[in-house]
Order: structure tokens, then C-alpha cells, then sequence
């Protein structure tokens, strides 16, 4: 049974307005579509766009944690190499 809304679904805009190398805003995780089109939506349509945001959102969130867990590993174990090599003087 779908819900009704009683009030309008507002844009999920942030004033970012950057678009990343897959073109999908920086700041509210909208494609370029769905944010020309978010006017004429739908309020179904509009729910969908948001579940949608709030998966990028969590994916690009996932991403960066990943990133800096990597960088965190090769810097420890390029500091651990250096003091493998002041170890062996």
C-alpha cells in the first residue's frame, strides 16, 4: 500500500553544484537528469531519486573509507621498511 504525501518532496539540493567523473552531483548525488528533470517528477518518482541518492551516497562514503584505509596501510608499512633498514645498521 503506497503512502500519501501530504506535503511536497523538497529538492535533496545542497548548493554544491559539482559533478564528479560519472556525473553525478558532488553534493546531493543526483544525476544530471535527475536534477533537470526533479520538477516534473513524479512524487513516486522523486522518493525513488532519493533512494537512490542515499545509496551513492553510502557507496562513495564506503569508497573513501576504503581509500583511506589503503593509504593508511602502505604508509605504515612504508614506515615500518624504514625502520627495517635503520634496524640492520
Amino acid at each position: 500500500m503506497q503512502q500519501l504525501e501530504f506535503f511536497e518532496i523538497p529538492s535533496p539540493c545542497i548548493n554544491v553544484c559539482q559533478s564528479d567523473a560519472r556525473g553525478y552531483c558532488l553534493g546531493c548525488f543526483r544525476s544530471r537528469d535527475e536534477r533537470f528533470h526533479w520538477l516534473e517528477y513524479s512524487d513516486g518518482q522523486k522518493q525513488l531519486v532519493l533512494r537512490l541518492c542515499k545509496q551513492r551516497k553510502r557507496r562513495r562514503q564506503l569508497a573513501v573509507l576504503k581509500a583511506k584505509k589503503a593509504k593508511s596501510i602502505e604508509q605504515s608499512s612504508k614506515h615500518n621498511g624504514e625502520l627495517d633498514l635503520y634496524s640492520e645498521e
